[in-house]
């Protein structure tokens, strides 16, 4: 005869009541804020006193006013604050993504009916202001050969300068160079362009053109590297100071000498952060317009010298064809807008890309 042995399993205990965490349905929040907008609609346009902005923004109010009560009937009031300053910061990164968003679609929607051929392999030279055509060719060389040159410009100086202020600067001349260049980053962009008409164009070109001033895509790099040499100098601070001081130390321990260390050692560790700051310069460098009208002067023909007559560039090209009469200009204007922010974000991506694959590669 056999017995067979039947285990029961023992059943977990019940947990109390008073230990279960009661939460909202995942459909609680939704629900509030659909039932929010609702009611701000049927308050504003039942009043009629705003439009679409007004419910928004008094449905955020009264988003977060609802989840705060409903939170705190359910969950508790330290529950009920979480969600709502959570809510909060959702709220605050959806305001700041919105004007990024708006900019962006504005750009593309109206920039995009002249990206042509004609746009981009032509200039403005005996362009009337009834003729369609006409592009930006001669702007798109303009601004890359004024960044261009004042980045072969500023940017060694600016990182030289900020590695003598981490690894070698004590006492007061560390002290000025740290003061001027904060100073320099708060200086307009016509001051900028003020400086350069008057000592390059106006006392230092004359000896290279027979006494007479003379206008040059050379001088707005001048003043453009004015306006980017502060921001190099500060990323790249900042970039140095972050990197550990072991690693200095290690390779002081292996008998290292401090310029080796600093070449193969700290520069390459703080590359991605230099390259941001770089690039930061560059865009401002970029989109400035003041300092190219006031040394550059513009000019609607192709000028690839920069060192000779007058250039135009993009920043430049926007400015003067929001502000002409022709009724094909404004279609002008928001393409060389795009092609200025398309050509940023193709050289921000280029330098991290390239950043990136130095760092891996060592």
């Amino acid at each position: 005869m056999t017995t067979t042995v039947t285990s029961h399993r023992p059943r977990p205990a019940a947990q109390p009541e008073s230990l279960r965490t009661k939460r909202l349905p995942r459909y609680a929040a939704p629900a509030i804020a659909l039932a929010a907008l609702l009611v701000a609609a049927v308050v504003v346009y039942g009043a009629g006193i705003g439009g679409p902005v007004l419910v928004v923004v008094l449905g955020a109010l009264l988003y977060l006013v609802g989840l705060f009560v409903a939170a705190k009937a359910v969950e508790g009031p330290r529950a009920a604050r979480n969600r709502t300053w959570s809510a909060l910061i959702h709220s605050a990164f959806v305001l700041a993504v919105l004007p990024l968003a708006s900019v962006a679609w504005t750009l593309i929607s109206k920039g995009v009916e002249r990206l042509d051929g004609d746009f981009f392999l032509t200039s403005m030279n005996n362009i009337g202001a009834r003729d369609p055509n006409g592009g930006a060719y001669h702007a798109i060389i303009g601004t890359l050969e004024q960044v261009g040159v004042a980045a072969l410009i500023s940017v060694p100086l600016g990182i030289l300068c900020a590695i003598y202020i981490v690894e070698y600067g004590r006492g007061k001349f560390a002290f000025a160079i740290r003061f001027f260049v904060d100073v320099m980053t708060g200086i307009p962009s016509i001051v900028s362009g003020l400086f350069v008409l008057a000592f390059w164009v106006l006392i230092v070109s004359p000896w290279f053109n027979d006494g007479r001033p003379s206008f040059s895509g050379f001088a707005a790099a001048l003043a453009l590297s004015v306006l980017m040499l502060p921001t190099v100098v500060r990323s790249t601070e900042e970039m140095l100071r972050l990197v550990p001081a072991p690693l200095r130390e290690g390779a002081y321990a292996l008998g290292v000498p401090k310029w080796k260390t600093i070449l193969r050692v700290v520069l390459p560790t703080a590359l991605p952060g230099i390259v941001t700051g770089v690039m930061l310069a560059v865009a401002r460098a970029a989109g400035e317009t003041a300092p190219v009208l006031l040394v550059a002067g513009g000019g609607a023909a192709i000028n690839f010298n920069p060192f000779e007559n007058n250039q135009s560039s993009l920043a430049l090209f926007v400015y003067q064809q929001a502000g002409d009469a022709s009724r094909y200009a404004p279609a002008r204007a928001w393409a060389a807008a795009l092609t200025l922010v398309a050509l940023v974000l193709i050289l921000t991506i280029a330098a991290k890309l390239l950043a990136r694959r130095n760092r891996l590669g060592r």
